[in-house]
């Protein structure tokens, strides 16, 4: 795992504080004093780019659609498969969490 070069008290904290946020309305007012919007934008980019390549989409769309670089797609695709699968379990969480929603 290429994190372990990173691992460390300060990172552990990082994670540790997005842990213990609460809702949606707590991520947001964290990551505004955390981040730049462009940093913001860009990690919410490639997550949409993961899901778009999980669901066969081509570059050109994904580009498109996106705003993504090419380097960007090939980046995150090669994450996907080559990775921690961590892209997959997020995405897997989060529509999970919506069909649960939609049948309450």
């Amino acid at each position: 795992m290429q994190i372990d070069k990173l691992r460390g008290r300060e990172l552990d904290q990082l994670f540790n504080a997005i842990l213990s946020l609460r809702d949606l309305e707590e991520c947001y007012r964290f990551f505004d004093d955390l981040c730049t919007v462009n940093e913001i934008q860009s990690l919410a980019q490639r997550l949409e780019v993961a899901r778009m390549l999980r669901e066969g989409n081509t570059y050109h769309k994904i580009e498109t659609e996106t705003g993504a670089s090419t380097a960007t797609i090939s980046r995150v695709k090669r994450s996907l498969n080559y990775g921690n699968d961590a892209y997959g379990m997020a995405l897997d969480r989060i529509k999970k969490k919506e069909r649960e929603e939609q049948t309450e």
